[in-house]
């Protein structure tokens, strides 16, 4: 089930919420489900209620089995406690279910005592059940007494079945809202901790970790108890005429555990950028007192921030957080790489050695490696398991809320990991039908030299991976399972979650616009987060650029590693939003009356300043005694000079 820590949930939703839909797609990584049908079937002559029956059974798929239980309400109850752990079971709905326990033909019931026996079935079920049930709370109070005993019934069964729930959660406009989410307990002292699925606290409680760590995802399944990495922040490196210091900082925060009651689907609606103060950003660019012609293409830097902050006057970023994703793909897709070389690169970050770990100290920036799930070959075998891709998404949006409640202006996201470009390439094949070798760069080995045999080992990787995947699914969870691997898919719940906190994200390399293109299909506003500083002329994100409509801002061709080419760009892009904030109005627009010039200073040559003339040639003699009258004809120029 796509809930972490929970084995029971109860759907509560209004007519035409999309509960039915949004229960649907908790079990869609369910290998089988048993669909637990409690309507009836209704008068013959009603094509109406008809239609809706056939539309519930048109979206279940065909491994899907459907049971009904409307004949006898008591049955729902049975099939519940005779369930099995590896069972999945969707109930569809209560509704249906109290209309029949009501129903003239069943009476005598005691519909307080069924009720009770279904909340015990519930709670002591050992399969994974989720249950739909319409909340008819909200309305007016029926006019009728059978309108009043259904509702009654209704609320007296939801308020039962959401107690012995795990979780509750209320579909209001296609939009979920988690009323009850299960949080594992942080350990205190010598007590026992609870399990996540019996303790409950409200949403969005933080429990606060006292000794963070490094924790790989390789093995285990991230769950609220999981720890994130360490956020590292770097001292710049000591200049050679300086005395050394510390190398780097402890950890900046407390790392939190984060219970968002999250569900990660197709369609979600996330926020989406202002559309107005960023036109309105450019167009007061025009307005300022630059001398030139401004900023050039630079303007679109002025416009994203403006748009991501809300303000049409946006400031330059001021805490960044560079996260760098670690995980190896196995297979063909490393080919020509050295062996370890990406583990070596992820201890030199955490050590503060390297290009991306110093480039991020001079710009002030903290630092956060993640290990992400190691790839399988995917020529051969899906490159992850349908659990660990829910398990990594989930991971990257946790990511990203720790960023945003560190209060985190601008993540940039990179990666290292052998055979991350060819997984990249899949993804481009599979979502935008590229072809392998056509996003598939060049293999430059350590000593500089072009390496052709391992390119083609590569394109021939993901050439079979699309063979063999040509029949299966293209949504977004099928192609991180097939192709993307640990790596992107984390990066793909980092885009999320930083979407859904609007927190801005500077993408730089293959992997981060490989989840760009992935999460498209889970929610379409993540792209309109994302900036692109270089492409650092690499094919696949040339095309995956442009495929998301991303212009890179500079074509500098930087091959830093990803994440040090963003780095590179950071402080430029700083100091255009800088100066566009600075900046005044032009005098001519109204800006304020312009300054006076300044007096011209009187000339004095340094060389004279401070001397006497003293040289014979430039004093004119004093008179002996009195002469004639001096005449305008003969008199001399006042310069000292005689005629000569």
């Amino acid at each position: 089930m796509s809930v972490d820590g929970w084995n029971t949930v109860l759907v509560l939703g209004g007519i035409r919420s999309g509960k039915s839909e949004f229960a649907e797609s908790l079990v869609t990584d369910a290998p089988v489900v048993r669909y637990l049908a409690t309507a009836p079937e209704g008068d013959p002559d009603d094509t109406e209620w008809a239609t809706r029956l056939a539309a519930h059974r048109a979206r279940r798929p065909g491994s899907w089995t459907t049971e009904e239980t409307a004949a006898e309400p008591r049955r729902l109850a049975d099939v519940l406690a005779s369930a099995q752990p590896n069972e999945t079971l969707l109930v569809d709905d209560l509704g249906g279910w109290v209309t029949v326990l009501l129903d003239p033909d069943h009476q005598p019931a005691d519909d307080v005592a069924t009720i009770a026996e279904l909340a015990e079935a519930i709670r002591t079920c050992s399969a994974r059940v989720v249950l739909v049930s319409p909340e008819v709370g909200l309305s007016l109070v029926p006019t009728t007494p059978l309108g009043r005993a259904f509702t009654d019934a209704l609320g007296a069964a939801n308020r039962a079945v959401a107690d012995a729930c795990d979780a509750v959660v209320l579909v209001v406009a296609g939009q979920p809202a988690w009323l009850k989410p299960a949080v594992a307990p942080a350990s205190t002292g010598g007590a026992e901790p609870a399990s996540a699925a019996t303790v409950t606290e409200p949403a969005g409680s933080r429990a606060v970790v006292s000794a963070p760590v490094v924790v790989s995802l390789a093995d285990t399944e991230p769950t609220p108890e999981v720890q994130l990495p360490d956020v590292l922040t770097h001292a710049p490196p000591v200049a050679p005429n300086q005395e050394p210091g510390n190398p780097w900082a402890a950890p900046t925060m407390a790392l939190p555990m984060v219970a968002t009651g999250l569900v990660i689907q197709p369609g979600m609606e996330l926020p989406m950028p202002d559309e107005y103060t960023g036109p309105q950003a450019v167009d007061r660019l025009a307005t300022l007192d630059v001398p030139g012609a401004g900023l050039g293409v630079l303007d679109r830097v002025v416009g994203f921030a403006a748009a991501t902050q809300g303000t049409s006057t946006p400031v330059a970023w001021g805490s960044v957080r560079v996260l760098l994703l670690h995980g190896d793909h196995a297979g063909g897709a490393s080919a020509g790489t050295v062996a370890g070389d990406s583990a070596r690169r992820a201890a030199q970050a955490r050590a503060g050695l390297g290009a991306l770990a110093r480039l991020a100290a001079e710009s002030g920036a903290s630092l956060q490696v993640v290990d992400t799930p190691a790839a399988a070959p995917m020529e051969d075998q899906p490159a992850l398991a349908p659990e660990q891709v829910e398990s990594a998404l989930r991971y990257g949006w946790r990511l990203a809320e720790q960023a945003a409640d560190a209060g985190v202006q601008l993540l940039v996201l990179g990666a290292c990991g052998a055979g991350t470009e060819a997984a990249a390439a899949a993804v481009l094949a599979a979502t935008a039908g590229a072809e392998p070798q056509a996003v598939l760069s060049r293999v430059i080995t350590d000593s500089g030299e072009i390496d052709d045999a391992a390119w083609m080992i590569r394109c021939a990787a993901v050439r079979d991976a699309l063979h063999r995947t040509r029949r299966s699914p293209r949504t977004a969870k099928d192609v991180l399972a097939e192709l993307g691997g640990g790596d992107v898919a984390v990066a793909t719940g980092v885009l999320l979650g930083a979407t859904a906190r609007r927190v801005p994200v500077l993408l730089d390399g293959p992997v981060g616009l490989a989840a760009g293109m992935v999460s498209r299909d889970l929610a379409g506003q993540a792209r309109h987060w994302c900036l692109l500083a270089d492409h650092g002329g690499h094919p696949a994100v040339r095309l995956a650029a442009d495929v998301l409509g991303l212009t890179p801002l500079l074509d500098l061709r930087l091959d830093l590693g990803e994440g040090a080419n963003a780095l590179v760009a950071l402080p430029l892009l700083r100091s255009v939003l800088a100066l566009a904030a600075a900046l005044p109005v032009h005098p001519s627009l109204g800006g304020g009356e312009p300054e006076p010039a300044p007096e011209e200073p009187e000339y004095t040559d340094p060389e004279y300043a401070d001397r006497e003339y003293t040289d014979p040639e430039f004093i004119e003699p004093e008179p002996d005694g009195p002469g004639p009258a001096s005449t305008g004809a003969d008199e001399q120029p006042a310069s000292g000079w005689r005629a000569g």
